[in-house]
Order: structure tokens, then C-alpha cells, then sequence
């Protein structure tokens, strides 16, 4: 099987109650794909600048990354965002945004990308979306990602982007925001007539849900004691997600989205407790096996 992400690279300075961090390794495309190689191949695309570290290209390729979609851009900078989490560690306040070569960044697939069978179209513009689907060539399945920037400043591009894909990942408030609706399964019916067959409506420490046409499922997320970095949890369990769907060949019965869902907030429960990359770096698959067992024994009635 053949898993693609397309999304942003970053550096990021990383502020909460207790620590802070500052130029470490973020952006949606990294966390999706070293959250999904826990499960299968992962194909990577994104655009970075000069000061790229090639100790992060193989950190990616050691975890079956497929680097070969990372664009550098030899007189430019990388994508650049700080953040300020608030004592919850669930509100965050971001302190600057430095787009940099992200602001004209339009996606190359290398050819052996274009034929990939699962395609995540991470939280990016939707115009870069809309340009790597123009390249990709009969697809499986499709999902996508999108915050409340895009629903607030190019809906129109979003809107196009909608109609093209099979799936939507977003939290709860965006989904709310993208359709007006203040009831989260009424404001994902809603998106269901927008396009996408289903949507993973995230909801942070409250887990997640599912929803399509016909089926509603539910997974709380797995209890963290120590919340140290929140950053890219949410690229994280679409990566887990997606990667477990594929390594399924993409089945989307019932028992495989459950799982899927349920491995996502489990890798997901790993990144929280470490700044960036760090946890992530200590753990392989057993350990996610332990923890989803340790999940199922809390949940199961």
C-alpha cells in the first residue's frame, strides 16, 4: 500500500506554563507521516527552505519516510510559527507566523507519488490541496484537513477543495464555524452535503467521533497525566488514522474505522508528553500496541 501526505514543514518555538522550546521541528506533514509509519510507508511532500536540517530528513527516512517530495528551496527560509500555551493546555495564543517559502509554495509530486492508492491533504492552504489532487491519479481514498484560517479567508478554494475528497478531518469548532450550525453532529451532516463521504470531527482531550451517512462512532481520548507539548496532536491522530486504514488496504467497515480512530488518539497521547519529536523517538509499534490494550480494557462494557 502507498500512503501520500502533502502539508506544511516548520520550525516551531514551542512556549507553555513550564518550558519552552524554540526552532524544533513541526508542521502538519512531519507529525502525520511519522505518526502514520508506525503502520505503513509513508510518501511526504512539503517545501522547506536553506536552513533545513538533513537530521530531520533522516530521522523521517528511518521511520519509512519517503523524503524524496521534500522541496528545498536554496535562497529561501522554512516556514516558521510560535505559540503560547495558556495553564490549560488546551487554548494557545500564536505569537507570530513567518510563512516564508510555505507562501509560495506550490507541490511537485515525483512521479511515483502520483499513483498512490491513500492520499491526506494535510492542513495547508486549500489551493495546495487543489494542485496535488490535479497531479494524483485515481486515488483510493482521499482525506483532507483545515482550520478556521481557511474557512475564514479562502472558502471558496475550500468549498472546490470539499467536492474532491472522500473524507474531512477537523475540530470541533471549525466544523461549527464552516457551517453555522452549534450541534457538532447537525454541523457534520451539513458537511456531508459539501462533499466529503465522512468527517472525523476532532475533539481534543474529549476524543473523537466519526460520521458518515449511515454511522456514528465515538472513542474518548486515552488519559495523559503529564501534558508537556500539545503541538501537532491533531496531525498526529489523522496520521495514526490513516495509517492504520492503510495498512488495512483502505477496508472502511465498521471494526477498521473503530480501530483507526482508536490508534490515532493512542499515537496521538504519545507526542503530548514532549516537546515536538521527542517522545516519538522513544516508542515503536509494541508500545502502541500496550497502550491501545490498556485503552480497550478502560473502555470496554
Amino acid at each position: 500500500m502507498s500512503l501520500l501526505v502533502v502539508g506544511s514543514i516548520a520550525y516551531d518555538t514551542i512556549e507553555t506554563p513550564t518550558a519552552r522550546r524554540e526552532n524544533v521541528l513541526g508542521g502538519s506533514a512531519p507529525f502525520f507521516a511519522y505518526a502514520a509509519s508506525f503502520f505503513c510507508p509513508v510518501q511526504m511532500v512539503g517545501v522547506v527552505g536553506a536552513d533545513w536540517l538533513s537530521e530531520y530528513t533522516e530521522m523521517l527516512q528511518k521511520q519509512k519516510v519517503d523524503t524524496t517530495g521534500i522541496e528545498i528551496v536554496p535562497d529561501g527560509k522554512t516556514f516558521r510559527w510560535s505559540g503560547k500555551y495558556h495553564n490549560n493546555m488546551n487554548d494557545r495564543d500564536t505569537l507570530e507566523t513567518q510563512l516564508n517559502v510555505l507562501g509560495t509554495f506550490q507541490p511537485k509530486l515525483p512521479e511515483n507519488f502520483r499513483r498512490t492508492q491513500y492520499v491526506f491533504l494535510a492542513n495547508g492552504a486549500p489551493s495546495t490541496g487543489l494542485a496535488a489532487l490535479d497531479q494524483i491519479q485515481g486515488a483510493d481514498l482521499i482525506v483532507a484537513d483545515t482550520m478556521d484560517l481557511w474557512i475564514n479567508t479562502t472558502r471558496s478554494d475550500l468549498d472546490a477543495l470539499l467536492k474532491r475528497i472522500d473524507g474531512l478531518v477537523i475540530n470541533d469548532s471549525e466544523a461549527k464555524m464552516l457551517t453555522g450550525e452549534i450541534n457538532l453532529i447537525t454541523a457534520a451532516r451539513r458537511i456531508l452535503t459539501m462533499g466529503p463521504k465522512f468527517v472525523v470531527v476532532k475533539k481534543g482531550e474529549h476524543g473523537a467521533m466519526f460520521i458518515s451517512e449511515y454511522e456514528i462512532y465515538v472513542v474518548p481520548a486515552f488519559p495523559v497525566s503529564n501534558v508537556v507539548d500539545p503541538t501537532g496532536a491533531g496531525d498526529s491522530f489523522a496520521g495514526g488514522m490513516m495509517g492504520y486504514i492503510a495498512s488495512r488496504q483502505g477496508n472502511l467497515d465498521g471494526e477498521t474505522i473503530k480501530n483507526a480512530l482508536v490508534y490515532g488518539t493512542i499515537v496521538a497521547s504519545f507526542g503530548i508528553e514532549d516537546f515536538s519529536f521527542d517522545r516519538y523517538k522513544q516508542i515503536d509499534r509494541s508500545n502502541i500496541e500496550e497502550r491501545r490494550n490498556a485503552f480497550q480494557a478502560m473502555t470496554a462494557f
